[in-house]
């Protein structure tokens, strides 16, 4: 089955009636007191918390193309104030206790946005609910038993996490095959182009400067070189995420990782009322290759995964244009979890990339020495994530130490991606083995998760 249209950024933006128009580029060189790189959800959260905490900045920043262009404007919309990944990891520059503050500080992401948003008149579709992680094999239910025992030995409230068989889960959405669900009671979805232009509009009322059209071209202390001139500046920060190879020195600082989804036409009530999904949760499963859904203000299904997870040498889509077999993948995907979508037309896909560092685990900091901060890693939980990065980043850049600047995500520094073409060799065969590993699960039918999706973890360190 093929998309009405593939590519144009992404559908948000065409619900939004288009790709918006370009600001100004940078008009020559200038200076400032904050330069940040890139007009994505973590430059505009930055910008956003500086100018609460000191309004007489002068804060710019520059973007290659048009605020929201990468992956602010085209992921699930799933704000969710998840954790990356294995908590472990972090207590190589942290403490249990730092872990558990950090954990504690992305749930109350989700009210943060909110709260932001609704002050300030961001009509984002942001709604508050649940997410539901279907398990439709016994080793999907039994992972997600652990990952619910797992959270709780980390004091993550059992307010936050609820565990439901499988005629509760059915009875939820009629996802065939359910074993059960992993319920995340406060989250909520957003539509992602929306939050990010409406966050845009709101620092640029505020007096930052957003220049578009301007490529960065090198990045130096009190300096930042691009296309259209000069920024000198005491405070740099680098909020390019997922396209943080293409600054010079930074190839292999993190992996742009592709995701992409499709999205339905409208549904008819009464298919909704076939599928049981009335209350807008999000919607995933718990396969190792996962999905990610929403059901959008429009009635529509938006369905996501990774497709294909690498370009070789760091390369990037062209305007959000994927690849054929993966349009067909993610139909799959939706018919597997929601077969009662069979028949529906494809109006739009769309892909994007996401920063991966090499321990998979988010990062925010700044050097000292040159006054260069970055964020980002966020390994696609960006949309609350990015939040308390720019919270984070706005007390580094006015050196407050606070509760948030003692995080153990704070600094990390993990080693550079491999060359290539060791890192797609092995991006890919991670993807290989988890992609066989779900289907040798669900063939089997056996409890255990798969020996080759824990190789294809220790393949890659994730």
């Amino acid at each position: 089955m093929m998309a009405k249209k593939n590519g144009g950024v992404s559908f948000w933006y065409e619900a939004l009636g288009g790709v918006p128009g370009y600001r100004a580029p940078l008009p020559g060189d200038l200076e400032a007191d904050v330069c940040i790189i890139g007009a994505g959800y973590t430059g505009l959260w930055s910008a956003y918390y500086l100018t609460e905490r000191d309004p007489d900045l002068r804060i710019v920043i520059v973007e290659k193309e048009f605020a929201g262009f990468g992956g602010s404007g085209r992921n699930g919309g799933w704000c969710t104030g998840e954790f990356s990944w294995n908590r472990d990891s972090y207590l190589s520059t942290g403490t249990r206790a730092g872990v558990i503050a950090f954990e504690r500080q992305l749930r109350d992401t989700v009210a943060e946005v909110q709260r932001v948003t609704e002050t300030h008149g961001i009509d984002c579709d942001f709604l508050m609910t649940d997410c539901l992680t279907y398990a439709q094999t016994p080793a999907q239910w039994q992972r997600l038993q652990q990952d619910h025992a797992e959270a709780l030995s980390w004091d993550v409230p059992a307010s936050r996490l609820e565990l439901i068989d499988g005629a509760e889960a059915a009875a939820r959405i009629r996802v065939p095959d359910a074993h059960g669900a992993l319920v995340r009671h406060g989250v909520a979805r957003v539509q992602p182009a929306k939050l990010v232009r409406g966050l845009a509009d709101l620092v640029e009322r505020r007096g930052v400067r957003i220049y578009e059209q301007t490529a960065v071209t090198g990045i130096e202390k009190g300096r930042v070189s691009t296309s259209r001139g000069t920024v000198r500046a005491q405070r740099i920060l680098r909020a390019t995420e997922g396209f943080t190879h293409g600054i010079k020195g930074q190839e292999r600082e993190w992996l742009p990782l592709n995701s992409a989804q499709i999205v339905t036409e409208p549904l008819p009530d009464a298919l909704w009322q076939q599928i049981g999904w009335d209350r807008f949760q999000l919607l995933g499963d718990a396969s190792h290759a996962y999905c990610y859904s929403q059901r959008t203000a429009d009635n529509r299904i938006a369905m996501g995964g990774r497709g294909v997870p690498y370009r070789f040498g760091s390369a990037t889509d062209v305007n959000g244009q994927t690849q054929p077999a993966t349009v067909a993948a993610l139909v799959r995907i939706l018919h597997r979890m929601l077969p009662q979508t069979r028949g529906l037309a494809i109006d739009h896909a769309w892909c994007g990339v996401l920063g991966v560092p090499r321990d998979w685990c988010a990062t925010a900091g700044m050097d000292r020495a040159t006054g260069i901060g970055w964020a980002g890693g966020y390994v696609g939980l960006g949309v609350s994530t990015s939040n308390l990065a720019g919270q984070t980043l706005a007390d580094l850049v006015l050196d407050r130490q606070t509760e948030r600047t003692a995080l153990p995500w704070v600094n990390r520094r993990p080693r550079r991606w491999e060359v290539e073409p060791l890192r797609w060799l092995g991006v890919h065969g991670m993807y290989g083995l988890y992609h066989l590993a779900d289907r040798l699960e669900a063939r089997s039918g056996r409890r255990t998760t798969s020996v080759l999706a824990s190789l294809a973890n220790t393949l890659t360190g994730r």
